[in-house]
């Protein structure tokens, strides 16, 4: 089984080629450097960005592969969440490639392809814990099969990525601000800083970040902070990003356990591919008897290759769509779960 992989939902453009064995080709077309002036993604530059560059890429991703489209069984494309213009650029090219030549088409949710790229790199079998961070999510579901997610804990804020790039930008880091506040705590004290860690201790699997947010702003304002500390507060507020993670775990594993019992626990999303993290949610998962997988760093952060896989997963159980799939700025996991699932919520 051959799938082309598209991915546009948000600043990467992303085209791969993926069989039931391994990746072929998976390529990245970044767009940091004409974001980083405005400290974020720009919708319309990023939509822009895709359209320029996303037929090149499939091209050069096949061409690596050394395939051509009548080798496809498939293609597959990011239809959401993400920024709608952007999902309409890849969702409308795979269409098109699906309908000239006659292709079955697999929409696909991008948080289903975080959730599920683990099963490619590690052979990770369901069910399984997952703790999914990035830019706009970061929430504990219990991955039971292709499309059967149990929201266990969200944000009921901020997402840690989003922390990451503004706390960067209050201390003048270059975004994207994870790689950037991670990269300058490697000299600083993580314990210089005193910071809050928002729930911590308290029942549930939810998170929290605005107020450590808001905590570093005020040491900001109040001038302590000066240039030669930077690090030092970079390196105290990753270290209370990590605890906050740490203390939610403990609690998903418990209520993941009840069903289950200690399987393994996946790290994905962009956020996942900080070292810090990784080292100490694998120490804590191993602690609490849970082996921990994480995928490599490239395989955290946007990529095709994991859309790729994806549709794999899904016409493996023939969920194929049709042509007028739409693409959805917001498309949850687990559709049924309230907005906050707060204690004692069973996997």
């Amino acid at each position: 089984m051959i799938i082309l992989g598209i991915e546009t939902s948000c600043d990467e453009t992303a085209a791969a080629i993926v069989t039931e064995h391994g990746i072929q080709s998976n390529l990245v077309h970044s767009q940091l450097e004409e974001h980083r002036p405005f400290g974020g993604v720009v919708p319309e530059i990023a939509a822009r960005n895709h359209i320029e560059h996303l037929d090149g890429l499939i091209k050069q991703a096949m061409d690596v592969a050394q395939i051509n489209f009548h080798d496809l069984d498939g293609v597959a494309a990011s239809a959401g969440p993400g920024l709608i213009g952007g999902l309409m650029v890849g969702l409308t090219m795979a269409k098109s490639i699906a309908l000239v030549h006659s292709l079955p088409l697999m929409a696909v949710n991008h948080l289903e392809a975080h959730a599920l790229i683990p099963r490619l790199t590690d052979k990770v079998d369901f069910p399984y814990l997952l703790l999914l961070i990035s830019g706009g999510h970061c929430q504990f579901l219990t991955v039971r099969g292709v499309g059967q997610y149990r929201r266990l804990g969200t944000t009921i804020d901020d997402a840690p990525g989003e922390a990451f790039d503004k706390v960067a930008r209050m201390v003048g880091l270059e975004y994207p601000g994870g790689p950037a506040i991670e990269a300058a705590a490697v000299n600083g004290s993580r314990h210089r800083y005193d910071l809050p860690r928002p729930l911590k201790g308290r029942p549930g699997c939810d998170f929290s970040f605005s107020g450590l947010k808001t905590a570093v702003s005020r040491k900001i304002m109040e001038g302590k902070v000066l240039e030669k500390d930077i690090p030092d507060l970079c390196a105290s507020f990753q270290e209370a990003v990590v605890d906050i993670l740490e203390d939610r775990l403990q609690h998903a594993a418990v209520a993941f356990s009840e069903s289950h019992g200690t399987r393994p626990l996946v790290l994905a999303g962009g956020v996942a591919a900080n070292s810090v993290l990784r080292a100490r949610l694998k120490a804590t998962a191993n602690t609490l008897g849970f082996s921990f997988t994480a995928p490599p760093p490239a395989l955290c952060t946007d990529n095709a290759a994991m859309v790729a896989w994806a549709g794999i997963e899904r016409l493996r159980l023939n969920m194929v769509d049709n042509l007028d799939a739409e693409p959805r700025a917001r498309w949850p996991l687990d559709p049924d779960a309230p907005k906050s699932v707060g204690a004692g919520v069973k996997a």
